[in-house]
């Protein structure tokens, strides 16, 4: 009788990486800016952290999964950018009558969330990043640090900033919701 095991290491790679994964889809759906390519990378990141597991010593499984996500975001962007000149112009796809713009997906069925998303999906990636990390996902500012591999105080000028460039965007956009 063939008996199936679990590989080692599943169930603790479950219990310490598997509740983030909300706030691993979260940040890459800022990063990546569609919900498919989103689930993707999540799916990618969660490969590559089982992989890896090993290595992980026990400190934040949070911030070193959020580490991955971020990793494994930026190189599926910087593989789509590598595959946009390939792509040949077909009116029927390609025409404004049939783009479809997802300002926040269906989770975000109350408006003023799908206001704030999309004011934050204007912000460049390195302020899309941090500020998804902290507003959205709670992490301190010691936790982003980590994640995006830059100092604190970078966190905390990136942070500065981008909450700045919100706030022009919001009261640019919807001045009546920012008064």
């Amino acid at each position: 009788m063939l008996r199936l095991t679990q590989p080692p290491g599943l169930a603790d790679f479950e219990r310490r990486i598997m509740p983030h994964l909300d706030a691993a889809y979260s940040l890459a759906r800022f990063l990546v800016r569609n919900d498919q390519d989103a689930e993707d990378v999540v799916q990618e990141a969660c490969l590559r952290a089982f992989r890896f597991y090993e290595s992980f010593r026990g400190e934040n499984s949070r911030a070193w999964f959020l580490k991955i996500v971020r990793n494994t975001s930026f190189t599926a962007l910087q593989r789509a950018r590598s595959h946009e000149a390939d792509v040949v112009f077909d009116e029927e796809l390609h025409s404004a009558e049939t783009a479809q713009i997802d300002v926040g997906g269906q989770l975000d069925r109350d408006l003023d969330r799908q206001i704030v998303r999309a004011a934050i999906e204007e912000l460049p990636a390195e302020f899309r990043e941090v500020i998804t990390l902290r507003e959205l996902e709670d992490c301190s500012y010691k936790e982003i640090a980590d994640i995006a591999n830059i100092p604190l105080g970078t966190v905390m000028s990136r942070l500065a900033r981008a909450r700045r460039q919100l706030y022009l965007i919001l009261s640019k956009n919807y001045p009546d919701k920012t008064k």
